[in-house]
């Protein structure tokens, strides 16, 4: 397989907004009266999924009225402490540069709203390797929905069949496996290794560095 293009996921794949994260879930719940918060790792673990859900994950809450409120708390706080803090991962802008140098269509499909991740990109000055960032706000549904995959494949011009999409969690995998497309699982998140054994991932990257190794061998790049 030659690849003509690859999509990424962005958290816990390309970056880290971590501590952005956590600092807005706190906020949001301490302010809406919650009295037993989640761990670190508990809110590390709702990354990928679309916020309201991963409220809805940590509380049980249903309402949509909650819902919201919750959101609105959080961006308050998470947005502008993301775009000024969150980081690369290793190996990432290296990575980047090199599928360039070869020609290969770059995009972004996230569960973070759109104008959120081109702040970042733009903050980290990654967005110019990129032809297209979507999140589920641009789609009629987030992930793992394959539609921001799909979108992209329109807007790139490309076949699912000279695609790859990388992401760190099963919602990444189940994407990709409903658009039709190549999927490598990249560990930089919470989800191990053994989780995607029932989707068919080509290959498991442990970090950047070994994607980028995994990619340059057999000319798949």
């Amino acid at each position: 397989m030659k690849y003509k293009g690859i999509f990424f996921d962005f958290d816990y794949t390309l970056g880290d907004a971590t501590e952005a994260i956590v600092a807005g879930f706190l906020y949001g719940l301490h302010t809406m009266g919650y009295q037993t918060m989640p761990t670190r790792e508990q809110i590390r673990g709702t990354v990928g999924l679309v916020l309201q859900d991963g409220f809805t994950w940590l509380t049980g809450e249903r309402d949509e009225g909650k819902r919201a409120q919750f959101a609105k708390l959080y961006r308050s706080i998470c947005t502008p402490a993301q775009i000024a803090t969150a980081v690369l991962c290793d190996g990432c802008e290296a990575l980047l540069a090199h599928l360039r140098d070869r020609g290969i269509r770059l995009a972004v499909v996230s569960s973070k709203p759109a104008h959120i991740l081109v702040e970042i990109l733009k903050a980290r000055g990654i967005y110019d390797y990129f032809d297209n960032v979507i999140g589920p706000d641009q789609v009629p549904a987030p992930k793992p929905d394959p539609a921001g995959i799909l979108r992209t494949l329109e807007v790139t011009g490309l076949q699912k069949g000279e695609v790859l999409y990388c992401g760190d969690t099963v919602i990444d995998a189940e994407a990709g496996q409903r658009a039709g497309v190549d999927f490598c699982a990249v560990l930089n998140g919470t989800t191990p290794a053994g989780d995607f054994a029932p989707f068919p991932a080509v290959h498991i990257a442990p970090d950047l560095p070994d994607l980028q190794r995994w990619l340059d061998e057999e000319g798949r790049v």
